[in-house]
């Protein structure tokens, strides 16, 4: 099975609100209709992580209208929502949190999920932002109901270990394994398979079979990473080919028999 996850998101929610009084759709969103597109030709499912705040501090959840909420349930067959952070800087802003911190911005979230979107859209899996916190941050979201989160953890290498608070042991183990559960809190913790934003769309493929050769093998459940501000034209670091890239994984994971599910359909059985 495989699915899209996409972190760092605010700007399309922000832009539907503020065209509330013409969009007649939330797919009228630009980014939005981009991902009704791929699920409508590849049944992708797709899994987003919600900031509560945007960059510059003028827009929150809960200044989004409820006036879409049926359009959303319709689609929450393909579609999921969950909580991510408060806002996007500082950068790891939950790696030295408390509980009761982590336990209020994820609260925040949800609730507005809820408000705005229903109860369908909501899951019991998420991705914290830069994949950085403690161990009462995590049992914080585990309280919540994500029981499964999701990261790189990365090892023996220069990379940001985007991995919650397991150690380096820990961290090996899920290199070989890209599912495993922390029995003694009962987290299920899910390596990301491809980060799409630091991939060329030409190395994509080459990426992803590569790891029929490695140790760990082909992933039994492929998550696609991507993160929402690549798809603007006036981000930095903006990525004019952002849906070909999706789609170039996307067909990967079609040709070589991977289905589209969410995580909870496979795992939480």
């Amino acid at each position: 099975k495989y699915r899209l996850s996409i972190d760092d998101n605010i700007r399309f929610l922000q832009d539907i609100a503020a065209n509330a009084n013409t969009y007649t759709s939330i797919f009228e969103n630009p980014f939005l209709q981009g991902l009704k597109k791929l699920n409508e030709k590849f049944q992708t499912k797709i899994h987003i992580n919600l900031f509560y705040q945007s960059v510059d501090e003028k827009f929150t959840l809960s200044d989004f209208p409820d006036t879409f909420r049926k359009e959303w349930e319709e689609n929450a067959h393909w579609l999921r929502m969950s909580f991510h952070a408060y806002k996007e800087f500082p950068d790891a802003p939950y790696k030295n949190a408390t509980f009761d911190t982590v336990k209020k911005d994820c609260g925040l979230v949800m609730r507005e999920i809820k408000r705005f979107a229903g109860n369908a859209l909501l899951g019991p899996v998420t991705t914290v932002h830069w994949g950085e916190v403690n161990i009462e941050g995590s049992r914080a979201m585990r309280a919540a109901g994500y029981k499964g989160q999701l990261g790189y953890f990365n090892v023996d290498d220069d990379q940001p270990a985007v991995s919650y608070y397991l150690n380096v042991e820990q961290r090996r183990h899920m290199k070989k394994r890209f599912i495993w559960k922390d029995v003694s809190e009962d987290i299920v913790f899910i390596r990301s398979s491809l980060v799409l934003d630091r991939t060329k769309n030409e190395d994509i493929v080459s990426n992803m079979e590569a790891y029929a050769t490695s140790p760990s093998g082909l992933p039994p459940y492929v998550d696609y990473l991507i993160h929402e501000q690549y798809f603007y034209p006036d981000y930095g670091a903006y990525q004019p080919d952002y849906f070909e890239k999706i789609e170039t994984a996307v067909q990967w994971a079609k040709h070589n028999g991977y289905e589209p599910a969410f995580l909870d359909e496979c795992i939480f059985k």
